[in-house]
């Protein structure tokens, strides 16, 4: 009796612990119906109440069936240029397509107006999916912003990149063109009476240089990524950016729409981000704190303050803590340029170098000019770059001077790269390439709330009423707009029937209509209105120098039985046609010229 006395409150608890569970049980279950009601009525009103609202609905354009997308015809450079000039020619220079299925109307627009206002008007924003995956990998930079907080940023960012500035850093890219070049020049194995000249994978060569000119301008730091490639920093750097071209579909939509599983169990993927950025947040605030002191304490002349870090060190210096930007964010920002920095740029000059080996007429001509003005050059150190106007002491890297010949002063440098500003077909082969082979394939951009976007062609609709050009096209709040920068590069109506040849003398007497537009070649390659790109300065200047330093030492051929084709990865990257799984390669024969040394 005593014993089932004693037990009974126990049987009494565990009676109450099973009823705890069925309750719980139940409360899941209806929270999982609840969600999973909700998730119904979501894709029920996406997929069939909505569309037949949606203004874009009556825009001319392709059809496809329920699930069918458009996205290989717009965003795969192999095949969107024939697709764009197709639409076109059917549906006029405005239309729509479909995104994740028939539902998901999408508009596209070649109209210039339209671009203009879409690009300079504040409502339309990058989508949130491509902010969340430019925070993950680039933190709270200025490409990841909008509004207030990108307005901001980017007016503190803008002395750091005005014209001045990029004339200041001209001698980075000098000196490490030059370093590249000698690194080529023990890179080449010549042909020779039994054997080919063996190809060089320039865009690798190129990715480096580029690193090591970013992280010089942007924050003073030196990766040596042309000596080797060990530097904690660029490894961390270039491990995340593999992260970025790697990621799966599945992978990155779960990082998008479900970041808690990661938060809860971090993959291999997550936890190699975190270590990266982890050394570069590590490493950036040892630069920073640096800086701040040798800024504040004025122990840094004007000469030694050209870097990125720097300049926005000295214009964050405000009174007022509302309108200075943290440790942090300034780390954003050189996080932000590294990334948004490297890859296009050396993205542009190895499609630059790739036209030029496949228009031998064109290198021939490009490099008589350079060598009329701007003769091949000897290795100028970056301690001569930094120098008094005086004669340098030695270097430490092997010069290749005739006897008796002082190494240049900086005034001497300067004038160098004065003069390489002002050759005209440089300049013309240099934007024909940008033309041709913008790093970014396109951009992407949502309305916040429903507007009227102006036409200045009338656009015929699906049951044939015209849209005049006092008029414009309804887009409801939520619609996405695909801007085809590479499709407006070679739109015919632009640039003329020849638009998709590569003709750099077409900048010395540009088509009416691109003549009509000043601003074209910045409205393409490098976007145009608040979000344009604001290095382009020194992305064009780093073109020039790296392509005035490389030609006269180099003849740039195909690689034989060699297809390079072009992929969208964020950026548009080299592959070789049929070897994807080798990654980004741009195989090149290189041969060594005989020089005036």
């Amino acid at each position: 009796m005593l014993s089932a006395a004693l037990d009974a409150p126990w049987a009494a608890l565990d009676i109450s612990w099973a009823a705890l569970a069925v309750v719980a049980l139940k409360g899941a279950a209806v929270v999982a119906a609840l969600l999973l009601l909700r998730g119904i009525a979501w894709l029920f009103h996406m997929m069939v109440l909505a569309p037949p609202f949606d203004p874009l609905r009556k825009l001319p354009g392709p059809k496809g069936t329920a699930l069918q997308n458009h996205f290989r015809q717009v965003l795969d450079p192999q095949i969107s240029v024939l697709t764009h000039k197709q639409w076109t020619a059917k549906y006029g220079k405005t239309f729509r397509f479909h995104g994740f299925g028939k539902h998901d109307y999408r508009l596209m627009t070649f109209d210039l107006r339209a671009i203009s206002h879409i690009l300079n008007d504040p409502l339309y924003e990058k989508p949130w999916q491509t902010r969340a995956i430019f925070t993950k990998f680039m933190a709270r930079g200025v490409t990841s912003l909008e509004g207030a907080e990108h307005k901001f940023q980017r007016r503190i960012m803008s002395p750091a990149f005005s014209l001045a500035t990029t004339r200041a850093m001209r001698h980075i890219s000098l000196f490490k063109a030059a370093e590249l070049r000698d690194r080529l020049l023990g890179e080449v194995h010549p042909a020779s009476a039994t054997k080919a000249a063996e190809p060089i994978d320039i865009a690798h060569w190129l990715s480096r240089a580029a690193f090591d000119v970013l992280g010089l301008a942007a924050f003073d730091y030196s990766f040596d990524a042309l000596k080797d490639e060990t530097e904690p920093v660029y490894r961390a750097y270039r491990r995340m950016f593999g992260l970025m071209d790697n990621g799966t579909q599945m992978g990155m939509l779960k990082e998008l729409y479900f970041p808690w599983i990661g938060d809860m169990f971090p993959d291999k993927r997550r936890r190699t981000l975190e270590e990266c950025q982890h050394i570069v947040r590590t490493a950036g605030q040892k630069v920073i704190d640096a800086k701040k002191i040798s800024i504040l304490d004025d122990n840094m002349g004007d000469d030694e303050n050209k870097d990125l870090l720097s300049l926005l060190i000295k214009s964050n210096l405000s009174t007022d803590p509302s309108k200075r930007m943290s440790d942090a964010d300034l780390l954003d920002q050189i996080t932000a340029f590294i990334f948004g920095g490297s890859d296009p740029t050396f993205l542009a000059i190895a499609w630059c170098l790739h036209l030029l080996s496949h228009h031998q007429d064109v290198q021939a001509r490009l490099r008589a000019e350079l060598e009329d003005v701007v003769p091949a050059s000897p290795v100028w150190t970056e301690k001569s770059m930094r120098g008094d106007d005086n004669m340098i002491p030695d270097s430490g890297f092997e010069e290749v001077f005739p006897p008796g010949v002082a190494q240049p002063s900086p005034a001497a440098i300067r004038a160098r790269c004065d003069a390489i500003e002002r050759l005209p077909f440089l300049d013309g082969v240099v934007q024909e390439s940008l033309r041709l082979c913008p790093p970014f394939h396109g951009t992407i951009r949502v309305a916040t709330r429903d507007d009227v976007i102006p036409v200045s062609t009338p656009v015929e609709l699906r049951d044939g009423t015209v849209v005049g050009e006092g008029e414009g096209i309804r887009i409801k709040k939520g619609s996405y707009i695909h801007i085809p920068i590479e499709g407006l590069n070679q739109h015919e109506d632009i640039w003329g029937p020849d638009a998709r040849d590569f003709n750099p003398d077409r900048w010395s007497k540009l088509p009416d209509a691109a003549r009509r537009h000043p601003g074209l070649q910045n409205l393409m390659t490098f976007s145009f209105g608040p979000h344009s790109c604001p290095g382009f300065r020194f992305a064009i200047s780093q073109m020039k120098v790296m392509l005035a330093t490389l030609l006269p030492h180099f003849t740039f051929k195909p690689a034989d039985d060699v297809k390079i084709v072009k992929y969208n990865s964020i950026v548009t990257k080299p592959y070789v046609s049929g070897k994807w799984e080798l990654g980004m390669k741009m195989p090149m024969v290189l041969e060594p010229r005989e020089t005036c040394e």
